[in-house]
């Protein structure tokens, strides 16, 4: 496993981004439950970009453009004092892009949400570019709220995990379950083409390569315990052969899914992999982007 410790992660504001679309105001009153959930502040953030439209825009169109993004922060903030009228709510009207706005107002501690679909259009399965680039670029854990606004909650929290790599994100996942009350399960898929060919070529090959994974996903399981004894924690290691479609049929029965984010070789680009990319655009409840080596630590393990 990794020789970093895993933090036991302590609840964070939450900061979410709002521009005028339903899936952004669905966005902000989820995000308004989950501070609710954590006992922190939310955070309602609008990045205007202003200081782009400076280059081209007179000084009156930028007042519009500033007025419109007060009242629709008013306006949202309304909505969600009407439901949370205790919940310590701050407003932001910021002068970047969305993208680098909703960072830098989260910094390296906070808990980013964004709605499933901007103002751009498209289809609703299709994730807007500012929740795209988001999710993709921050350091800190991205939410990309998605189902109906109404969906039932399911009572759970699934991690979709892979192997020890995940040690370090996984106790988000925890924290996430811990707060709802909820058990977490950990949920692992078994690719068999992704091995066939590559790393291994018998049938005894991939048969011991997959009772360890088993090994490993119990493994970490146990770890959760250990930190979280009152959290109840199951596992699982489903066979399939589409890792995404397994996942997004499992995001019909839970509340959220979380999984770990990677780094792209050499730190070029965007560093969503293919799975996830499939999962934030497809999912049926609510997903959590976490950089892997988000509130990791150096030391002894428990």
């Amino acid at each position: 496993m990794s020789s970093e410790t895993p933090v036991r992660p302590e609840p964070a504001d939450v900061v979410v981004g709002i521009d005028g679309s339903p899936s952004a105001r669905t966005a902000a009153l989820w995000a308004a439950a989950e501070a609710d959930r954590r006992s922190r502040p939310l955070h309602l953030v609008h990045a205007a970009g202003t200081g782009r439209r400076a280059y081209w825009s007179d000084t009156a169109t930028l007042q519009a453009v500033r007025e419109a993004g007060r009242d629709l922060l008013a306006e949202t903030e309304a909505a969600v004092r009407e439901r949370f009228p205790d919940l310590v709510v701050t407003r932001l009207l910021g002068r970047q892009e969305p993208v680098e706005g909703l960072q830098e107002v989260a910094g390296g501690a906070q808990t980013i949400v964004v709605g499933s679909r901007g103002l751009g259009g498209f289809s609703a399965l299709l994730l807007g570019s500012v929740g795209l680039g988001v999710a993709a670029r921050a350091a800190v854990p991205v939410i990309v709220v998605r189902g109906e606004a109404d969906r039932p909650e399911g009572g759970s929290v699934t991690a979709a995990v892979r192997d020890s790599d995940d040690l370090g994100w996984l106790f988000l996942a925890a924290a996430e379950a811990d707060v709802r009350k909820a058990p977490l399960r950990l949920l692992s898929v078994w690719n068999i083409l992704t091995h066939v060919g590559d790393v291994a070529t018998m049938l005894d090959d991939l048969d011991a390569a997959a009772h360890r994974r088993v090994d490993e996903v119990k493994a970490l399981a146990d770890r959760v315990r250990a930190w979280y004894p009152d959290l109840t924690v199951t596992h699982h290691v489903e066979t399939g052969t589409s890792t995404p479609g397994i996942l997004v049929e499992a995001s019909a029965h839970t509340d959220l899914v979380v999984m770990g984010r990677g780094h792209r070789p050499l730190g070029v680009g965007p560093s969503l992999g293919r799975v996830a990319h499939a999962l934030i655009h497809h999912a049926h409840c609510p997903v959590e982007i976490v950089p892997v080596d988000f509130g990791a630590r150096g030391g002894d393990t428990p």
